[in-house]
């Protein structure tokens, strides 16, 4: 009897070592991933987790297809990147990373990004896990968003935009700040999401809904809905325009096409007029990524067509809506503000000159 109370007592001895040892280890862990930003890639970002554009589909992997035999894009991704739109000039002629140089980037990116100037006013995305270092975003090995034309870059514009830039910049300046300065997204007429829609910024969730004959995108921020018939139908007459333009959709093997023209005259892209010829590609790279393309034409805008390419990752629902109105009051708080700083000679960046003694602070 002795020895079974020994026993006993030595079985639950040990097992409180265990639990004990366990707590701690876990408790490690989760310290050690809440001082680490993005756990779920740049925290442990390593060459496993790169995104390769130039490496074959992943083995055994059949990507899915709906029950009514559609390729299956259904879900919902995050239209974030740390890669620039715009290959910096330190990097011409490099369009791609080793892997290794892809991580040391990411990690950098990821470390400068969730430092928080207490100067600036901004939204505290990361109390709610939506800041960019918080996400599942992955290192990748492009230099730059744009892969085409090859030096990753924004074309030139043409004489006839630049003109048409010009003169938009000096009515504006003529007439001042007024509620109807910022762009529709700070005025809540429309989202941030495009089309097309270059990753990066917050409020970047969406989702993709499939049913026969049809492909429907919702998009935060401002619940922006894209409805994309798959029947073949022609495009709307081109004096009918929208702010996401008139999509027509058909797939390519795995991939989803999406062609978008109609956009309205007074929607403002990158510069573009209502003429550009939009052409996406969605396609699913493998199972927790959807690979984003597009090309964008406007001959009236820039030399040439160009492209773009970013991996999405998929994430976990629910999609949850921001949502705004265009008599929101922070509208007339940011009028309020640009007609102050006008009127201090302050500027668009809100911080005053640096004090100098020199120059009496001029």
């Amino acid at each position: 009897m002795r020895n079974r109370v020994l026993v006993l007592l030595s079985v639950v001895t040990l097992l409180m070592v265990v639990v004990s040892a366990s707590v701690l280890v876990v408790a490690q862990s989760q310290a050690g991933a809440a001082a680490t930003p993005n756990v779920k890639s740049g925290g442990t970002a390593n060459t496993r987790l790169v995104w390769d554009p130039t490496a074959p589909p992943p083995a055994n992997w059949t990507p899915p297809r709906t029950p009514w035999g559609d390729p299956d894009l259904r879900g919902y991704y995050l239209n974030l990147s740390y890669t620039p739109l715009q290959r910096p000039q330190a990097l011409a002629g490099k369009a791609l990373y080793t892997n290794e140089e892809a991580v040391e980037a990411f990690k950098k990116a990821v470390a400068l990004d969730a430092e928080v100037d207490p100067t600036t006013i901004h939204y505290d995305w990361k109390e709610y896990g939506m800041d960019q270092w918080q996400s599942p975003v992955r290192p990748n090995r492009r230099t730059s968003m744009i892969v085409d034309p090859p030096d990753g870059r924004i074309p030139p514009l043409t004489e006839e935009a630049k003109k048409r830039r010009d003169e938009a910049a000096a009515r504006e300046k003529a007439k001042g700040n007024d509620v109807q300065s910022p762009g529709t997204y700070t005025r809540c007429i429309t989202g941030n999401g495009g089309p097309p829609r270059v990753p990066g910024g917050v409020t970047a969730e969406s989702q993709i809904v499939q049913g026969p004959g049809y492909v429907v995108q919702i998009i935060e921020a401002n619940n922006d809905v894209r409805i994309i018939p798959l029947d073949g139908r022609p495009h709307l007459p081109s004096n009918v325009k929208g702010w996401l333009g008139d999509a027509r959709g058909h797939f390519e093997g795995n991939t989803l096409v999406v062609e978008t023209t109609n956009f309205r005259d007074d929607r403002v892209w990158q510069g573009a007029t209502s003429g550009l010829r939009l052409v996406e590609r969605f396609t699913m790279a493998d199972p927790k990524t959807l690979k984003y393309e597009f090309t964008v034409t406007d001959p009236s805008t820039w030399t040439r067509p160009w492209s773009v390419e970013a991996p999405l990752p998929k994430i976990e629902p629910p999609l949850y809506e921001f949502a705004c109105h265009e008599q929101n009051y922070g509208l007339i708080n940011w009028t309020t503000g640009m007609l102050a700083r006008d009127k201090e000679g302050i500027g668009q960046s809100g911080r005053a000159p640096v004090f100098s003694e020199e120059d009496g602070g001029k």
